[in-house]
């Protein structure tokens, strides 16, 4: 039976820890990325000690999308049926699988949970994998930086993980007090406002994480919360975490910042907010190298104003 209703109601399955030698899938459900990219991937994968499946269609191009849509949900649904396969990650994200979420085999993602790892796009998926199995998956990506550390360490070890908001992020001024408990729901706030009506459950209880990268200006970041807001998605969340927001620095509109935006539509909820999750599109480290952090959706999560912390139980479990 299809989990249904709100966020306190999708019991989570976890999918069991990955060991060296097990098997992973590398498939390209939206756009399709460089090869140069997918050796990358496949070289860092197997330094982990996991043997490697490349999806047919990965390379497949369809205008800017991994081959047609029957293509791209082939490859998926054959990683997701595949027993032998442990975790799928996303080649990249761009466009597109937000066409294929209703016919993801979630009967055998139920029955054999495995987490699928990508962000941007891939938000589509997440909130599948969640809301109609109840599987949890990653909000990251892999390539030699911290965030990849947290997909292996999210993969390979069955432990909580903490991320600690950074003082100097962009998002780090909105703040509202509290403390926040319930499953770890969102992504890309784009992605997620085109899932009301879609397949995004009503998130009483969870604490919501966004994240976007800047495509107009601060009116679309407006709308789309506007979006989620007068669907009364949001009525009974639990609390909010906000990631990096890129290309919003020093972007003003008629004296309004991203800041003024997020402040307006989110801290009068009534629930806390924190601010300054590095996790999402853009993060760098002080020499500019990509730096972010990985996320767990769908898993239990507390986040503390206080602490400045979200913490996350395990995505994976013995």
């Amino acid at each position: 039976m299809t989990p249904t209703g709100s966020a306190n109601e999708i019991k989570t399955v976890r999918s069991p820890q990955l060991s060296e030698g097990d098997l992973v899938a590398i498939v390209s459900p939206a756009s399709y990325p460089t090869a140069d990219h997918v050796t990358h991937m496949v070289d860092e994968l197997e330094e982990w000690g996991l043997r490697v499946v490349v999806g047919d269609h990965v390379l497949t191009g369809h205008g800017p999308l991994a081959g047609d849509d029957s293509q791209r949900l082939d490859d998926l649904n054959r990683a997701i049926r595949n027993p032998e396969v442990r975790a799928i990650l996303a080649s990249r994200g761009g466009m597109g699988s937000y066409r294929i979420t209703d016919h993801i085999d979630t009967d055998a993602l139920r029955a054999d949970p495995k987490p699928m790892v990508g962000f941007s796009d891939i938000t589509n998926l997440s909130i599948a994998w969640w809301a109609k199995a109840g599987v949890p998956s990653i909000h990251g990506c892999i390539g030699h930086h911290i965030g990849a550390d947290d997909v292996r360490h999210m993969l390979m070890d069955s432990a909580a993980i903490t991320v600690t908001a950074d003082p100097t992020g962009l998002t780090a001024p909105i703040r509202v007090k509290g403390l926040a408990t319930g499953p770890l729901v969102g992504g890309n706030l784009r992605e997620l406002a085109g899932t009301i009506g879609a397949g995004l459950p009503q998130l009483n209880g969870a604490i919501l994480f966004l994240e976007d990268l800047r495509h107009i200006g601060i009116g679309q970041i407006d709308r789309n919360l506007t979006q989620l807001i007068r669907s009364r998605t949001l009525d009974n969340v639990a609390g909010i975490a906000l990631g990096l927001f890129d290309g919003f620095e020093d972007y003003i509109d008629r004296n309004w910042h991203l800041l003024d935006v997020l402040d307006d539509r989110l801290t009068t909820l009534g629930v806390p907010v924190l601010g300054g999750i590095k996790a999402g599109h853009g993060g760098t480290d002080a020499n500019g190298n990509p730096e972010q952090r990985s996320l767990c959706i769908g898993a239990p999560a507390t986040l503390n104003t206080e602490t400045a912390t979200l913490a996350m139980s395990p995505c994976t479990t013995l």
